[in-house]
């Protein structure tokens, strides 16, 4: 479906922005607001509510690399330690 829209030049320019910080081309960075509306309404109201999101937005193992996350997360906390400190 095609759809043409006039926005007021100042939305325009704040959606330009905000897509070009992403590295989006604006049709699909609106088409991401758009889509994202319905969590924005219906926002998760318990832990499991939570996981269920993640788990159906692909984000539960998106990292398969990452066969021991409390290990991961030890060293990036050092790599982070380490950078502070220089």
């Amino acid at each position: 479906m095609s759809l043409n829209l006039n926005l007021p030049p100042e939305l325009e320019n704040e959606l330009c922005t905000e897509a070009s910080q992403l590295n989006l081309p604006l049709s699909e960075y609106i088409l991401r607001i758009l889509s994202t509306r319905q969590v924005l309404v219906n926002l998760p109201k318990t832990g499991a509510e939570l996981v269920a999101y993640w788990q159906s937005e692909g984000i539960i193992n998106s990292r398969p690399d990452i066969t021991n996350s409390q290990a991961h997360a030890r060293q990036l906390r050092h790599e982070a330690e380490k950078r502070s400190r220089a």
